[in-house]
């Protein structure tokens, strides 16, 4: 699913500023699409420009004008025919596994500190998400933060269980690698 189709089912929910939007995309969509602003606006431009979704100024006080985004008919038709499309193959992207793919170039220590600040990283996203999820409203919310709960705990006793494998690769890669000439 693109940034578009996102920007439009987040406008199902109820009118939105850019920044309202992005924070939408913060708290509520963090674990399935991360959006900045640079992504966000032109998408709402063009939305906007295909007449899917209007926008309005709404005055502030000692403040610009701001923008809101409220979806079309035509909008609501088109986010519907993307639902009803076969969900794309997930993409995942990690530099923590990338860099990891290369642990036997690096000093055991840093592995084992790469791999202790993981650890620490995803044990504070699990404490965000249960702060978040006894806010959460529907059955669906619900359902991603338990999910996204899940999935960083798995990756939590995955890497506790394994860790050993890196280590072990990065101390016998970096004794070869000191032993050539």
């Amino acid at each position: 699913m693109d940034i578009r189709t996102l920007c439009l089912g987040i406008l199902t929910m109820g009118d939105a500023t850019g920044y309202e939007i992005k924070k939408t995309f913060e708290e509520r969509l963090e674990l399935i699409f991360h959006a900045s602003y640079g992504s966000i606006y032109p998408a709402l431009k063009q939305l906007t420009d295909e007449a899917l979704v209007s926008c309005r100024a709404e005055m502030q006080e000692k403040r610009p004008d701001k923008k809101v985004y409220s979806i079309t008919a035509s909008g609501r038709y088109r986010f519907f025919d993307e639902m009803m499309k076969k969900p794309g193959t997930d993409r995942f992207r990690s530099e923590f596994l990338a860099t990891l793919m290369f642990a036997h170039l690096l000093p055991v220590i840093t592995v084992s500190e790469l791999i202790d600040e993981r650890i620490a990283d995803r044990l504070q996203k699990i404490s965000t998400l249960d702060g978040r999820c006894v806010e959460k409203q529907t059955e669906r919310e619900k359902f991603l933060c338990n999910y996204g709960r899940a999935i960083y705990q798995a990756e939590i006793e995955y890497l506790k269980e394994n860790r050993y494998l890196l280590e072990s690769d990065a101390l016998f890669g970096n004794r070869a690698a000191h032993e050539r000439p």
